[in-house]
C-alpha cells in the first residue's frame, strides 16, 4: 500500500526529480573539477607550497555542513551577499539565489560541489603520485605531448580512482539532506527537496513511518540499480581497451 501512495505522490516525484538534477549535476563537474586540480598539482605544483594550497583546498571538506551553509547563505544573501555584489559591480540585478526555484538547486549544488571537490581532488593526487614515472618518461621518449601523456597514460591509469569517485559521488548525492535542510528547507515550494528529506519528513513530522520506510527501501534499490549500470559501464569500457 505504500510503495503504490508512491508512485502518486506529487512531494515524491518533486523529491525525486530534485535528487536526479542534483546528481547529474555534482558528480560530473566535482569530478572533473577534482581531477582538473590533482593534475595541476601533480605535474605543476609539488612543492610544499602546493602541500599549503592542498590543504586549504581540504578545508571545506572538513568543515560541518551547519558552517557550509552558513558562509554560503552569506554569500547568496539577495542584498548584501558577495554574489548579488559582483554581479552590481557589471550592472546585472540581483538575483534571489535561495528564495528563486529556478536557481536555489543549483545554489546547493554549487556548495556541495565546493565542499566534496577538495576530497576527491586529495584520491586523484595520491593515484596520480602512485604511477611510475617511467611511464612517463617513456611516452616522453616517444614524442608524446602533455596532453596525449595525460589522456593516453595518466587518465587510462585512474580508471579504478575514476570509478571509485564516481561511485562515492553517486552515493553522496542520493544521501543528499543537510546543505538543502539548512539552507532552504526544501523550498521555495518543493524546488529543493530531496528523498532523504522527504523520509525525514514523513518519519518525524508526519509520523508516517511505514511511508518512510518504503521510502528509504526504494532509495536504497535506486543507489543500487545506479551502481550496477555503473559497474557494468566500466566493465564494458575496460573490456574494449583491452581487446
Amino acid at each position: 500500500k505504500n510503495y503504490s501512495r508512491l508512485f502518486h505522490d506529487s512531494y515524491f516525484s518533486a523529491a525525486l526529480k530534485n535528487t536526479l538534477i542534483y546528481t547529474l549535476v555534482t558528480v560530473p563537474l566535482q569530478t572533473a573539477g577534482a581531477l582538473t586540480v590533482a593534475a595541476f598539482f601533480a605535474q605543476k605544483l609539488q612543492s610544499a607550497a602546493g602541500g599549503f594550497l592542498r590543504s586549504i583546498l581540504f578545508i571545506p571538506v572538513i568543515a560541518s555542513s551547519v558552517t557550509a551553509a552558513t558562509i554560503w547563505k552569506i554569500i547568496f544573501a539577495t542584498d548584501s551577499g558577495v554574489c548579488n555584489t559582483i554581479l552590481g559591480v557589471f550592472g546585472i540585478e540581483k538575483v534571489n539565489w535561495l528564495g528563486n526555484p529556478s536557481t536555489a538547486l543549483l545554489s546547493i549544488c554549487i556548495v556541495a560541489i565546493w565542499k566534496n571537490v577538495g576530497y576527491f581532488m586529495v584520491i586523484y593526487y595520491a593515484g596520480m603520485m602512485a604511477i611510475s614515472r617511467e611511464l612517463y618518461e617513456a611516452a616522453r621518449i616517444d614524442g608524446a605531448t602533455q596532453a596525449q601523456v595525460f589522456f593516453r597514460v595518466t587518465l587510462p591509469l585512474l580508471k579504478p580512482i575514476t570509478y571509485l569517485v564516481v561511485t562515492l559521488g553517486i552515493i553522496w548525492s542520493f544521501q543528499v539532506f543537510d546543505l538543502s535542510y539548512q539552507m532552504t528547507g526544501g523550498g521555495p515550494g518543493t524546488s529543493t527537496v530531496t528523498l532523504v528529506m522527504q523520509i525525514y519528513n514523513s518519519a518525524f513530522k508526519q509520523y508516517r513511518v511505514g511511508y518512510a520506510c518504503a521510502l528509504a527501501m526504494l532509495l536504497l534499490a535506486l543507489v543500487l540499480v545506479i551502481n550496477l549500470v555503473e559497474n557494468l559501464f566500466f566493465r564494458e569500457r575496460e573490456g574494449r581497451r583491452d581487446v
